[in-house]
């Protein structure tokens, strides 16, 4: 074993026995912190809804249920939100929020996801990027860009995702940043980061993939200051990369 390899060995080793460290340590004193994300209680349930926005610019939009593969599959204190939102030209978007309970496991990679739908991800075409947000005030925000195809390439799937507490962002396609972070601050603060994992999807013909992207930055852009608390007007925003 080389000595980068070495080097990486005891960096995944010093996150694991951190994270079980600070897992162990939040279990014992039971503090989640507050959603970054608006919500609302549901009649019946310890869990949220999230609150995304019913129009936005020109788009109108329907509520989309749960399916049972995440119900079924992700903690039972995970909370959701996810509608689908139509322009005047057909043009469609899918926008959907994983909220974590005390369970972090809430928040998986999309990249299996969409492998295990038959989606064959464009590794050199997935990369990471910004989108500038004007309200509360300028500031821009960390997404991951991934494009993916079906059906031998005749359709392109975009898919934009990142994680956001109260207190940060984080965009990145390893998803141990925001794991760090919420094992640093359950250590030195004793609170867990309630983390919402955001993702908006679109699907286009080859060569339109581009024009796609730019209007779901667009969407992104007038959609976040709707229904995302994070950054206040008085708090510094401060971003994971």
């Amino acid at each position: 074993m080389n000595k980068q390899n070495v080097a990486l060995f005891g960096t995944a080793l010093a996150l694991m026995v951190g994270g079980a460290v600070a897992l162990n340590h939040f279990h014992t004193h039971n503090k989640l912190g507050a959603p970054a994300v608006k919500t609302r209680a549901l009649a019946g349930s310890q869990n949220l809804e999230v609150l995304l926005p019913a129009e936005v610019l020109n788009y109108k939009s329907a509520p989309l249920e749960i399916s049972e593969v995440e119900t079924n599959t992700l903690p039972k204190d995970t909370s959701f939100g996810k509608r689908i939102y139509q322009a005047p030209d057909k043009f469609w978007i899918q926008a959907g929020v994983v909220l974590m309970g005390s369970d972090r496991t809430s928040l998986h990679k999309p990249q299996f996801c969409f492998q295990g739908q038959g989606w064959a991800i464009d590794q050199i075409a997935t990369v990471r990027t910004d989108v500038q947000i004007q309200q509360p005030y300028a500031y821009d925000l960390p997404v991951v860009k991934m494009v993916s195809s079906r059906d031998n390439g005749a359709v392109r799937g975009i898919y934009v995702y990142y994680y956001v507490a109260d207190g940060g962002f984080y965009a990145g396609t390893s998803g141990a940043g925001h794991m760090w972070r919420s094992a640093r601050d359950v250590l030195t603060t004793g609170t867990l980061p309630r983390w919402a994992y955001v993702s908006y999807f679109t699907a286009c013909p080859p060569e339109a993939e581009q024009a796609a992207f730019e209007r779901i930055k667009q969407f992104i852009a007038a959609a976040t200051p709707q229904f995302q608390l994070y950054p206040s007007p008085n708090k510094n925003v401060v971003s994971a990369r």
